[in-house]
């Protein structure tokens, strides 16, 4: 069994064919989706997902693009919503400054926030982070001396040093499709390299179709290409893979039902 550890599945793109493309997923043989939130807003249609299918699950929280119209978010309001059973994770929370779409400041306060509740619920954060490795680095230190928490970078891009400082405060790496992108030699490196207990897959979708897919709308069912390259790079079997990133996903996300 495979995991999605991060979609999108109350994104407009798959609204018209949800049962469908939750199917096919399963087909593929991928037995949990995350679906994430980037709204707390919206955090309703999120959750709605979630409830209707068995094996969906959901995160609450706010993406960085956001911070600045959300409404603010303390850690104890997302710890109550966190509150439901199939809310397991926070986040998508982080630093993007390629886009800046909100304030830096905004940004860093929200991250502080989500990476706050996560430590009090020993949840884990699901972290973007986009032209702003420094800052997420800093960030991430001075929170963990606070306290450990739990937590992956998500759609992982960034460079060796990120990897390594975030998997020395205790967090996991997730690759998307991008790993498949032929011109993706320095990631594909990282991604041979980051310890196997370390690592999840993810599709981010509808975004960042793999490779054969690319330039496509991507959905849960093509994790598959992805977890397959990765694999490729390590020289480890498909199922073999798909056992290890399942037990990772599984161990990080402890609201999960094991069975």
């Amino acid at each position: 069994m495979l995991v999605d550890s991060h979609c999108h599945l109350d994104f407009p793109d798959f609204a018209d064919e949800l049962e469908s493309v939750v199917a096919r997923a399963a087909n593929a043989g991928v037995g949990i989706l995350l679906t994430i939130c980037t709204h707390v807003t919206r955090f309703a249609n999120v959750l709605a997902v979630a409830e209707r299918f068995d094996r969906v699950y959901c995160t609450v929280g706010i993406h960085p693009h956001e911070a600045a119209r959300e409404p603010s978010v303390t850690a104890d309001r997302l710890i109550e919503l966190a509150g439901h059973p199939k809310v397991v994770g926070f986040g998508e929370t982080g630093l993007d400054y390629y886009y800046e779409h909100s304030p830096r400041a905004a940004q860093q306060d929200s991250f502080r926030a989500h990476i706050a509740a996560a430590r009090q619920a020993g949840l884990p954060v699901v972290v973007h982070t986009r032209e702003a490795e420094a800052d997420t680095a800093r960030i991430l230190a001075e929170e963990e001396a606070r306290g450990p928490f739990p937590g992956l970078l998500h759609c992982f891009s960034g460079s060796r040093q990120l990897a390594d400082n975030a998997m020395e405060l205790g967090l996991y790496i997730s690759f998307s499709g991008v790993v498949t992108f032929k011109k993706a030699e320095a990631l594909k490196q990282i991604a041979a390299d980051v310890p196997l207990d370390r690592l999840l897959v993810e599709t981010d979708a509808p975004y960042l179709a793999p490779v054969p897919k690319r330039g496509k709308r991507n959905e849960p069912a093509y994790v598959a290409y992805t977890a397959a390259e990765v694999a490729r790079l390590r020289g480890m079997g498909a199922a073999a893979f798909a056992a290890a990133t399942t037990d990772n996903f599984l161990r990080l996300f402890t609201k999960v039902p094991k069975g």
